[in-house]
């Protein structure tokens, strides 16, 4: 989720809003000091030369509080963001975006922790599904699962490469049992079915390169749970040693 709210009036020529506190002699906010901004929002913390900077906590009208450090007006630096639907960042911020090491708790309890850039996750990160107990560890490009990763659930494992979400090239699966299914992804279109109507997205053929080693279908759902299409064949058993 994207931050909410404005904090774009201190910049304004015009009324600044309500403002006590310390002040340079320039006559600028400068030190402690509390502001009520125009719009009803608030902030109590440093300033410097008439701007936000230092550490401080800004209460949006709506219900969204931010607490940690500013830098020109702008989240820069450590600072948590509780957001109105419940979920919260706390971690890294550049130039009032989610960037650098944070930890996102999502309204649902689903939570992310890796690496930020542009308020996407970007980098090295774990998402841990809170329903079902599934977490994926591994590579994020703007928002999404791609290249090397590891879907981790319950009874098994993915290991491989991703692609918009979805496993894609080359990639096994790890079962509890003692056995391996290896095999090469491919995204196919599959016909909707009554249950899950398309909803749990795109099907992923697995394809092993070995004779005889058997193919299948899967998706995965939006809580990162595997739904079956088609029963997959473990027939490449290999012992875990």
């Amino acid at each position: 989720m994207s931050d909410v709210g404005s904090e774009d009036f201190d910049d304004d020529q015009g009324y600044l809003g309500e403002y006590e506190g310390d002040r340079n002699e320039a006559g600028e906010r400068h030190g402690v000091g509390r502001a009520v901004l125009p719009n009803g929002d608030t902030y109590q913390g440093m300033y410097e030369n008439g701007k936000r900077s230092g550490q401080g906590t800004y209460r949006f009208k709506n219900g969204a509080r931010y607490i940690g450090e500013y830098y020109q007006n702008l989240k820069h630096g450590q600072g948590i963001f509780y957001y109105p639907d419940g979920s919260k960042y706390e971690g890294s911020w550049v130039d009032d975006q989610r960037q650098g090491h944070g930890l996102y708790t999502y309204p649902n309890q689903d939570t992310y922790e890796g690496e930020w850039l542009h308020h996407q996750r970007n980098g090295q990160g774990i998402y841990h599904y809170n329903d079902t107990g599934s977490r994926y560890m591994g590579t994020w490009v703007m928002g999404k699962m791609e290249s090397a990763g590891e879907f981790i659930h319950l009874n098994h494992r993915y290991q491989g490469n991703f692609l918009n979400n979805n496993p894609s090239g080359p990639g096994k699966y790890v079962f509890e049992i003692g056995c391996e299914q290896h095999g090469e992804y491919l995204q196919v279109d599959q016909p909707a079915s009554d249950e899950g109507n398309g909803k749990h997205g795109k099907a992923q053929k697995s394809r092993s390169p070995y004779p005889g080693h058997g193919e299948g279908y899967f998706s995965i759902g939006a809580s990162g749970e595997e739904v079956p299409q088609q029963q997959l064949e473990c027939c490449c058993a290999v012992p875990l040693l």
